[in-house]
This record gives C-alpha cells, structure tokens and sequence, in this order.
C-alpha cells in the first residue's frame, strides 16, 4: 500500500458550539493520508492512473466552505465519506485541527481512520 498525503490544508469555515462561533469563520486544518497503489503511474507516468490530489483539495475546500459544522468530529466524518465516495480511495486517516481553540495550546482536533487498509501484492 502507498499513501498519498495533503498536508495542512488551512479553510475558513464556521464551525463550533458557541454563539458567537456561528457568527465568525475560523481556520480550520486538515491532513490527510489516503491509501493506493501508485505503481501504474509510476510506470506509465500518467495522471489517469493516480489520485489526483488537486481535485480532492478543491472539493474538500469547496465542500468545507460551505458547510457550518457544531463538531469538529462531523466535519470529520463527513469529509471521509465525500472522499471515499467521490474518489478512487478505499483508505484514508484525516486529522481535522482547530487552531488557537484552545488557550496554551496550538490546536485541539481529530484523527480518524475510515475504508479498509489493504496492502499491495
């Protein structure tokens, strides 16, 4: 198995439990790490034959953006089930941060695992 990973992708959403939360856009950070076989398009160089991150990012943005989450934890769900559905991943680990959420600390968030983790022959 080989990952392909999105690293510390910053979207402005709303997102939180408290009024003036709903008010506001906050930054919001995801990482993801999703599961496939890159060996045919390592061979044939072929952008068919990858995950194409940039199409994932902007849909993850655009879905994100438009979205007004209470829970950090349904942002996450919701967002592993777009891709597992929308693209050609059977595995990904999503981690959803929160910057500044919480004083004395750089972010507070959730690591999630979804899709089954299989191994290339």
């Amino acid at each position: 198995m080989d990952i392909v990973y999105i690293s510390d992708l910053q979207i402005e959403t709303v997102i939180g439990i408290f009024d003036w939360e709903r008010e506001i856009k906050q930054v919001v950070s995801l990482d993801l790490e999703m599961a496939t076989d890159i060996r045919k398009a390592a061979q044939t160089d072929d952008i068919q034959f990858a995950i194409n991150y940039k199409a994932i990012a902007k849909r993850v943005i655009k879905f994100v953006q438009e979205s007004k989450f209470f829970l950090v934890e349904r942002m996450a769900e919701e967002v592993a089930k777009l891709i597992l559905e929308e693209f050609s991943v059977t595995w990904l680990r999503l981690r959803v941060s929160k910057p500044g959420a919480l004083r004395g600390s750089k972010d507070v968030g959730i690591i999630i695992e979804r899709g089954a983790k299989a191994s290339c022959p």
